[in-house]
């Protein structure tokens, strides 16, 4: 059976804010320093996948700079354009939807364009493990990843760790707890890092997507019926933006591990959800003073920092623990263990109707 990559890059990345803005979102950035977060999710996925078989779902909004940073890699009707943004659960089935109808049955890897993955060989070898399962069982397959502390940033995964295999049956799904709860999470070795990356055959999501969610599976069907006609763009606009919004754990994936559907293989593969600048630390090499800087950059007596200058010189004198990032048209300045919060500048922006620094 053929193997089919998705990746979800639909984001607006308000974390990364000034970098980040909605027509260039963080997976469209450069933050290792080596390529576009999205170019390298394309990569890693080819591993397991042609690149003439691998897919894009992102916002209308996105689809120029996306065609523009992935034509050497893809081709360009594999770039699906959302009209808006519905949640992961839309996202999935528009995807489902367009594998099979113009395509053919397969199984889909679906993965999100902005996690940073350090070991991609075993990123590869849990993925061609969980498409064989995936295709064998019939059954859905997420990826884990083992908990190397008790983050409350994720959400994790609840398995039954006494089940012989490497894929092991999902017993709940748990969302982002606090301190207390995540250590107790970690110390019970019975939970893995949710990283939103699900392996299932496309049929078999459909089916699902029919019985859970009749709905959204109606409003899918409409828009199958209208591929491969003239009216297919047009259908897609008028339909899309009135689907339902929910994300695919809520809608699918708690409901299939309710009766056992949903299998989970725990791995470690050097995966870190890249969601806010302090995280850049996984990304990129400190300096000797802690710092992490790129472009016009004079840092005296300054550490523990990351300063991001795109022309401007920035200059600093006995700071520490600060982001800073400088673009052509903002400045932004933040604690770096308050990088989370940068999406209240841009919910601030929003409020005041700032659209052009959005």
């Amino acid at each position: 059976m053929k193997t089919y990559g998705v990746i979800m890059a639909g984001g607006g990345g308000t974390r990364f804010w000034p970098l980040s803005r909605k027509a260039t979102p963080k997976q469209l950035l450069n933050l290792s320093g080596k390529d576009l977060m999205v170019n390298e999710a394309i990569d890693r996925l080819a591993f397991v996948a042609d690149k003439k078989d691998i897919f894009i779902v992102t916002n209308v909004t996105q689809v120029p700079a996306m065609l523009d940073a992935t034509k050497e890699r893809l081709q360009a009707d594999h770039i699906l354009s959302e009209p808006a943004a519905r949640n992961t659960c839309a996202c999935i089935g528009y995807a489902a939807m367009e594998i099979v109808k113009k395509y053919g049955d397969g199984v889909m890897i679906i993965t999100p364009s902005d996690a940073f993955i350090k070991d991609e060989k075993e990123f590869a070898r849990i993925l061609e493990f969980a498409a064989k399962t995936a295709e064998e069982t019939g059954k859905f397959v997420t990826i884990g990843v083992n908990p190397t502390f008790a983050s409350t940033g994720y959400g994790y995964i609840r398995y039954d760790k006494n089940e012989s295999g490497e894929a092991k049956k999902v017993i709940d799904f748990k969302e982002k707890p606090d301190e207390a709860t995540a250590k107790e999470y970690v110390a019970s070795g019975e939970y893995a890092w949710n990283s939103g990356m699900f392996v299932w055959k496309a049929s078999v999501i459909l089916d699902k997507f029919k019985e859970y969610v009749p709905d959204i599976y109606a409003d899918l069907e409409k828009i199958a019926d209208a591929m491969n006609t003239p009216d297919e763009k047009k259908v897609i606009e008028e339909v899309y933006p009135n689907i339902r919004k929910i994300s695919v754990d809520y809608a699918i994936m708690e409901k299939a591990a309710a009766i056992g559907e949903v299998l989970v293989v725990p791995g470690e593969m050097g995966w870190n959800d890249v969601g806010s600048f302090d995280m850049m630390e996984v990304l990129r090499d400190k300096d000797a003073e802690g710092n992490i800087t790129e472009g016009d950059v004079l840092a005296i007596d300054s550490t523990n920092s990351i300063i991001l200058s795109s022309g401007k010189t920035i200059t600093t004198v006995d700071i520490d623990n600060l982001v800073i990032v400088e673009t052509k048209d903002s400045i932004m300045i933040c604690p770096k263990d308050k990088a989370q919060s940068v999406k209240k500048i841009v919910e601030k922006l929003q409020e005041l109707g700032r659209d052009e620094l959005l």
